[in-house]
């Protein structure tokens, strides 16, 4: 087992090389940077489903729109470099709003972050599989099997390390920023010389409506469908704790590379897209018609569809980064089971990386692998936890008055007002399409992290010692021992029971009286002053009268004495062996743990491996 283990995720990393695994500025941009830079292949797809079906005219208005999300996303940037420095300790939205806005406050910012790494993992995977069926039209009957399949690579690759994923998925992201920069600068320049370029095709679904159905409501709509080009945005501050040394320097960096990046894409493809006259089709993405219009299906165009489907794949990997550190801060806090604040084995956050695969894949499988059906859930989490963590640093700012203070309240101020107001639009306008299961979805998280969080709370006040109590010591064992056939098993647990008390009781339930009556025959010869209580089960159940004998001792005992019930139990040579016994004594365990009275021992018994024969010549 730890040998499968080993060969899929690689050998056990020392503690000593933690400091090893931080990110450069260049391998950072590519881990962080996938999920904002591949929303820009289908953030103008989704503006362009709002205004397709109100016409030609409508969509002139795809260009203003990229315009205000473009402005949003520089505030946006411009507040969450100041989010770098004051908590280089990465945590982003949870963090600043925990600490500067209270507890909800903070859970509600956590549970957003949660929400939006699982939706990014799942339409990041279902787009770039749209992409793939794009170009290979054949592949579309199988989209949630590939969907599955790139969610499970993925949790490999970042199960084996940060440094490792993040070398492997460096060049795909670069290959996608040169490819859509070549198709956009193409298209600039063809435009720019007056060269022919062929207009896309009538689409059916572009409609004829009259101007004055184009309202301040239908481009509020098409905005907010367009704000999933914001998505990612926070993602390099929650993961400052993973770059190289000065961390909050590299940060802030790779943070305006990356909106620079964005600017220019996602401005850069609207554009051509308006030019161009393209129109969203269910069966081909809007990147891939203009780079049919422009390039023709060429080794271009497979280059850039492949490299499309690889970052909208990728882009996954932002969460598979930002989730598990999110969600270990969380269970630091308590709110979480505190397993997922552990490292594993190549120091990554292993079980938010597999709860982070399992969430993903249920949504992929409960939406068919739809990208639209997936989208309307998505930005309401982003912009909530965008909102929180820009008010929060306004009050940080107010409270610690450090250098340039009012300054810096100024923008994230500004940044704040302009995300609540996005967050307002988004939530009106997809509500109805299915953002108010995210409404509804996140205080029920909230209560749940605040009921886990209590029960930690109580335990640990449980658990506690006090220094100033007596704690009484139990002055009698008394040992039961259930028996279901005398065998070295039974034996090895005997003798184990005899070495710590002189008050041993051995119980068999009768399901067969013949077995019965062969037990109680050996019993008399090997153990005749240990007791054999025979309870008969008529109807063959087993855990029933041995829990029912139980009780009786357990009402007839003195509060110096303790019930101590050892379960023999044998090992196999091999793990697959295991399954092929019956686990009553996991079983009897397992229900037995659940009464507080008694303790319970395993008392193993370790099979040895069958000899190989020797050969008879050799």
């Amino acid at each position: 087992m730890f040998r499968l283990k080993n060969f899929i995720i690689g050998k056990p990393l020392n503690n000593s090389l933690l400091a090893h695994e931080k990110l450069t500025k260049i391998k950072a941009l590519a881990v962080y940077s996938s999920d904002a830079l591949s929303s820009v292949a289908y953030a103008t797809e989704e503006i362009l489903w709002v205004l397709a079906p109100l016409g030609a005219f409508a969509l002139t208005f795809s260009l203003p729109i990229a315009g205000a999300i473009l402005l949003l996303l520089v505030a946006l940037i411009l507040s969450y470099r100041k989010t770098i420095f004051a908590y280089p300790s990465g945590g982003g939205a949870y963090n600043v709003a925990k600490d500067n806005l209270g507890q909800i406050p903070g859970l509600v910012a956590g549970t957003s972050l949660v929400i939006d790494y699982i939706l990014t993992v799942a339409v990041s995977t279902a787009s770039g599989v749209a992409a793939i069926t794009s170009a290979i039209p054949s592949l579309l009957p199988h989209t949630v099997a590939l969907c599955l399949f790139f969610v499970i690579m993925l949790m490999i690759v970042n199960l084996r390390g940060i440094k490792e994923a993040a070398t492997l998925f460096t060049l795909p992201t670069y290959i996608f920023i040169v490819s859509l920069l070549t198709l956009i600068v193409i298209g600039i320049y063809k435009r720019t010389l007056g060269l022919p370029i062929p207009m896309a095709p009538l689409n059916p679904i572009l409609g004829s409506a009259p101007q004055s159905y184009i309202t301040l409501w239908i481009l509020a709509k098409a905005f907010s469908a367009g704000c999933t080009a914001l998505t990612g945005v926070e993602a390099i501050s929650n993961g400052v704790p993973n770059f190289k040394e000065p961390r909050s320097h590299n940060a802030a960096l790779t943070l305006a590379a990356m909106g620079a990046i964005i600017v220019f894409l996602f401005g850069g493809a609207t554009f051509l897209a308006q030019t161009l006259q393209v129109t969203p089709n269910f069966n081909e993405t809007v990147i891939s018609q203009i780079a049919q219009l422009l390039t023709g299906r060429g080794w271009f165009y497979y280059s850039l569809q492949a490299s499309t489907a690889a970052i909208l794949i990728l882009a996954a990997n932002t969460s598979y980064n930002d989730f598990p550190l999110v969600f270990s801060l969380i269970a630091k806090d308590g709110y979480v089971p505190r397993q997922f604040s552990a490292r594993g084995d190549k120091l990554v956050f292993s079980n938010g990386i597999i709860a982070l695969s399992a969430f993903s894949a249920v949504l992929l499988i409960v939406f068919h692998g739809d990208t639209h059906a997936l989208i309307p859930l998505y930005a309401v989490g982003v912009f909530l936890s965008f909102t929180l963590s820009q008010v929060g640093m306004v009050v940080h700012w107010y409270k610690t008055k450090e250098i340039d203070w009012q300054g810096n309240i100024m923008v994230n101020g500004l940044g704040a007002t302009l995300s609540g107001v996005a967050l307002t639009v988004i939530a009106t306008t997809k509500f109805g399409h299915g953002a108010w299961f995210i409404i509804v979805l996140i205080p029920i998280l909230v209560l749940t992290l605040l009921k886990i969080h209590k029960h930690y709370l109580e335990i640990d006040k449980e658990l506690s010692v006090d220094l100033d109590h007596t704690y009484e010591h139990p002055e009698h064992i008394k040992v039961v021992v259930p028996v279901a056939e005398f065998t070295r098993v039974v034996a090895n647990t005997i003798e184990y029971a005899v070495s710590i008390s002189n008050d041993i009781t051995a119980v068999h339930i009768v399901l067969d009286d013949e077995k019965a009556e062969k037990l109680k025959a050996k019993w008399a010869i090997y153990y005749p002053g240990i007791s054999l209580i025979m309870i008969s089960s008529p109807y063959r159940a087993m855990l029933a009268p041995l829990l029912d004998y139980l009780n009786e001792v357990e009402k007839s005992i003195q509060p110096y004495e303790l019930i101590m019930i050892l379960i023999p139990e044998f090992i196999t040579p091999k793990w697959w062996q295991y399954f092929l016994h019956n686990q009553s004594g996991w079983i009897l365990k397992s229900v037995l743990l659940l009464n507080k009275s008694y303790v319970i021992a395993s008392v193993p018994y370790h099979l040895r491996e069958p000899r190989k024969k020797r050969p008879m010549f050799p």
